[in-house]
């Protein structure tokens, strides 16, 4: 199927510097049926050309494409449910402020806690905390004084989500269980957290880091996930289009009432966008459509997606059988290039305007 609109968004992208990498994939719950790459791995004249199979760092996907459907299986399991205390799972969260704050909250970016922190500033850049880690991290988050009363407004922050990843590790790794699920969803591209350096030649670097004092390649970009080992519920994870288009395939499959590794009711009410949030876009791991938002103007009532810091995103739209991935690397050379901006929803809007369904 051909795209020449929303192909000739991403050559005027690529023309205006908005990113130097970048591949696409559109699909329905059936099929792919458009993925091309765009640009070289780097600006450098002899950089290697994008391929359809080059690696990214998929950054905040990571939330939607391990954390929440990680939570989402241990909620069905009866491990989890969405009303537990946070206070029940992290001995560390205590005070009124936060007592009544519970997992739905951190799913919705709810939970009163800050957007972000610079934890990794307290830390030596030469090395990473790991697992070891966690404790330092969890410590610091749930001492962090509450920004807003929860449930009162909906500010996204990578807090919940780091949180989050450490409920939902339990005793096997998050590594290992986000692996098992990709095995029973039958995902046989590539997608997991730390990278081997097999991969190395394939991924699109991101930015010279500071903090690090080098350009990454392989190395996940946030600083936090670093510092944790390259392994956190916010980001993390390194793939391909065509991996990250398998998982919305299966996500439309399951909506559709095919089977999959979660009912239809439970991935329903993660896509839904929660009614008691004033103002809030957020359902549950998701964020949901908005004209105002990265998905453009023209996705229907009932979509839903998110993005990443580093230039990627996923929305997917069941309503008309459609499922957008982009993956960028708009972070190279530096996180000062916010031209993305503006180049995703016109990306969607041209992709819905020549979507024949």
């Amino acid at each position: 199927m051909s795209f020449p609109a929303a192909r000739r968004v991403l050559e005027h992208a690529i023309a205006d510097r908005a990113f130097p990498a970048a591949v696409i994939e559109v699909g329905s719950a059936g099929q792919m049926l458009w993925r091309e790459a765009f640009g070289r791995l780097t600006y450098d004249a002899d950089a290697a050309v994008t391929t359809d199979d080059t690696i990214f760092d998929l950054a905040s996907l990571t939330k939607v494409i391990a954390t929440t459907p990680l939570a989402m299986q241990q909620l069905e399991r009866g491990v989890l449910a969405l009303d537990d205390f946070v206070s029940g799972h992290l001995a560390e969260w205590r005070g009124e402020e936060r007592a009544d704050v519970r997992l739905r909250d951190l799913l919705a970016h709810c939970s009163g806690l800050p957007y972000w922190r610079p934890y990794y500033k307290e830390l030596d850049p030469s090395t990473s905390l790991g697992a070891s880690g966690w404790e330092m991290y969890e410590r610091a988050i749930c001492a962090e004084p509450l920004d807003y009363p929860p449930r009162s407004k909906s500010v996204y922050s990578d807090l919940d989500f780091i949180l989050l990843g450490f409920i939902v590790h339990g005793r096997v790794p998050l590594a290992d269980r986000f692996a098992r699920m990709l095995s029973q969803m039958d995902i046989v591209e590539e997608i997991q957290f730390t990278p081997p350096k097999l991969w190395h030649a394939r991924i699109a670097p991101t930015g010279i880091d500071p903090w690090r004092g080098r350009l990454l390649v392989g190395e996940v970009h946030d600083e936090n996930a670093a510092a944790l080992g390259g392994i956190a519920g916010h980001a993390g994870l390194f793939g391909t289009a065509a991996a990250v288009g398998s998982y919305a395939r299966h996500l439309l499959q399951v909506l559709d009432g095919r089977a999959g590794v979660f009912r239809r009711a439970t991935l329903e009410e993660f896509v839904t966008k929660r009614r008691d949030v004033p103002g809030s876009s957020r359902a549950l791991g998701w964020d949901t459509m908005l004209p105002t938002s990265s998905c453009g103007t023209k996705m229907s009532p009932r979509a839903f997606g998110h993005t990443g810091f580093t230039g990627t995103s996923l929305w997917i739209d069941p309503e008309r059988d459609l499922y957008v991935v982009l993956l960028t690397n708009r972070v190279h050379p530096t996180r000062d290039n916010d031209a993305i901006r503006t180049v995703r929803p016109a990306l969607h809007d041209a992709v819905i305007g020549e979507w024949p369904r």
